[in-house]
């Protein structure tokens, strides 16, 4: 072992160290580690920055775009209103939202799949009174075993197609991991539907779910009904379930600028006439989409359409600008472009118009306007804004052409038409063109650690590759299966790097194992195809630990588990996928 290798495996070490350590993030031990290997000479300063152009970190960045412009246009809302059902029998819901999470994330960015429908499933637990923990892993399992399936779902397949590219001339297309992938997909989301999910322990407490930030009871608000409504003619009370399933609750109409008495549950609804509703930020975007309604009157439209629209909650403090006057004596709207939408008040409710209700010390309003302007407004009220909830408009209006741009991308790239980063930026600049995704979202939707992990770790892999330190982990692992066929050595290959993956970022193993995996294919003078997919199969399949993959992550506070928890449904997951994936390989791709 030369004096390169040895201050190269030195640094992995560290590196793998520190992450499993979990002091500081992944970007910053990845970035610090490249600095490291420039400073001792170990990476070439040619070489320093490659990896921030390589196409696999395009690649990514570009799907993260698109994947924003397809949950922005509220396709997956469309989609998941067929879908979700939380009165279904658990282990039938669980088998439903599984299948649909890996279909999803089979096409868009697996951990914005699982963010998308994470919200759906913590409100139906809430609707359905049970721990969110018992769905939640499942979903987060199911949503990483779809990414599998094609070049786009995860980031290390991109990294695995991109490495193929540069070692044997040719990438991996679109659907070439499908055949392996979607196998170990379907068999994955059997055993979670009827075997895995009863293995989550089963200590959890049953906390409320739909439990906002601040116990906010609940917003006041005003949505008006335009002509081509399909619920004018019916009668209030005959929107209850809809409201129901939105956790919303109708409580008053307006017709012709005055409110009518009572509830006016047995009043025909008319185009023009506004609902009173009392609910929740995503409750009242819920039934809106549900509904067809309108944020805000036409008169008042004008000065809104096409233009970037945000929701933002303030709460307002003693002495603020605000208090003691309505909006509409502000002309918050005339003057500003700014909709006062709800005001919530301590689960108060109140026979005064929003727009006309004098605000109090205390009040949390919640506003509609452009996105760059809120800020400035808040600030102008006197009001103090509350923690980020991710709340956004949808829109609606726009999930067809998100879904015609997107599957256009797809058509060309497969068919060979255009490079798929051609075909990705083509698509990100589109979503831009027709607002599907604002200008100011496309730098958002880029998850900037994953790119800064990516562009440090491509070179030191690299470096390891060429100063024949993956051809020592080649040879090591060839010589602990000596006597073995091919395919054990396979198997072994999978073993480890997935067992990497559940203690570092996936896509990090994904760079180390994959010339690793080239070297025991020479070796063994067999194709590497296997092998590089014995790699793409592994180093998604993280699920023994919350640090492997970022969905498992992002689970662990709404599920309420421990670390120790994610083994126990995740290490027969594991096994399985091992021994349905090794003889999938070799059938598909022989050896």
């Amino acid at each position: 072992m030369n004096s390169q290798q040895v201050i190269l495996f030195t640094l992995l070490i560290l590196v793998f160290i520190f992450l499993i350590w979990g002091r500081w993030r992944y970007d910053l031990i990845a970035f610090t580690a490249l600095l490291v290997a420039l400073v001792v000479g170990v990476v070439p300063h040619e070489k320093a920055f490659a990896g921030f152009g390589h196409p696999a970190t395009v690649i990514i960045a570009l799907v993260l775009i698109v994947s924003r412009g397809l949950s922005n246009s509220g396709a997956i809302e469309l989609l998941a209103q067929f879908v979700v059902k939380p009165a279904r029998k658990l282990g039938v819901y669980i088998g439903i939202m599984s299948g649909f999470a890996a279909a999803l994330s089979a096409v868009m960015n697996n951990v914005a799949a699982l963010v998308l429908l994470m919200q759906i499933d913590l409100r139906a637990a809430g609707k359905a009174k049970r721990s969110p923990a018992l769905t939640l892993m499942p979903l987060s399992f199911a949503s990483i075993l779809g990414g599998m399936v094609t070049l786009i779902g995860t980031p290390p397949n991109i990294v695995i197609s991109q490495f193929r590219a540069e070692e044997l001339g040719d990438a991996y297309r679109m659907f070439d991991f499908a055949p392996v992938g979607a196998i170990c997909a379907v068999v994955g989301i059997l055993f979670i539907t009827t075997i895995g999910w009863r293995l989550i322990p089963h200590g959890f407490s049953e906390h409320n779910t739909t439990k906002e930030l601040f116990d906010i009871e609940g917003y006041i608000a005003e949505v008006k009904i335009p002509e081509s409504s399909r619920i004018v003619g019916k009668k209030v009370r005959e929107l209850d379930d809809i409201a129901e399933d939105n956790d919303t609750v109708i409580i008053g109409l307006i017709r012709r600028g005055e409110r009518l008495p009572g509830l006016a549950r047995r009043v025909e609804i008319r185009g023009g006439d506004i609902l009173v509703l009392e609910a929740h930020p995503d409750g009242i975007e819920g039934l809106v989409g549900s509904l067809g309604l309108e944020y805000i009157q036409k008169a008042d439209r004008s000065s809104l359409m096409g233009q970037d629209l945000s929701l933002v909650e303030v709460i307002v403090p003693e002495g603020a600008r605000v208090v003691g006057r309505s909006v509409l004596s502000m002309r918050l709207l005339y003057r500003h472009s700014i909709t006062l939408l709800g005001v919530s008040r301590g689960g108060k409710r109140f026979t005064t118009r929003v727009r006309k209700l004098e605000i109090k010390t205390g009040d949390v309003l919640l506003l509609l306007g452009p996105t760059e302007r809120l800020p400035e407004i808040t600030n102008w009220l006197g009001c103090l804004p509350l923690a980020e909830r991710g709340l956004q408009l949808i829109k609606r209006d726009k999930a067809g052409m998100a879904a015609i741009i997107f599957a256009a991308a797809i058509m060309l790239a497969t068919m060979g038409f255009l490079y798929l980063p051609t075909a990705l930026g083509c698509a990100a600049v589109l979503m831009v063109i027709f607002k599907i995704v604002p200008l100011r979202q496309v730098y958002d939707s880029v998850e900037w650690s994953v790119i800064v992990l990516l562009g440090s770790m491509i070179p030191i892999g690299a470096a390891l590759a060429d100063s024949g330190g993956t051809k020592l982990i080649a040879d090591g692992i060839v010589t602990a299966a000596s006597g073995f066929s091919p395919a054990i050595v396979l198997a072994l290959l999978i073993a480890i790097t997935m067992t990497l993956s559940d203690v570092m970022n996936n896509t990090a193993t994904a760079i180390i194992a994959a010339p690793i995996a080239v070297d025991i294919a020479n070796r063994l003078d067999v194709s590497p195809d296997p092998f590089l997919m014995g790699v793409a199969v592994a180093a998604s399949c993280a699920f023994l630990t919350p640090i492997g993959h970022k969905n498992n992550t992002l689970i662990m506070g709404p599920g309420g588990y421990r670390f120790s928890d994610y083994w126990r449904m995740g290490l027969p997951l594991e096994i399985m996928i091992i021994l349905v994936a090794t003889p999938m390989i070799l059938w598909v791709w022989p050896l």
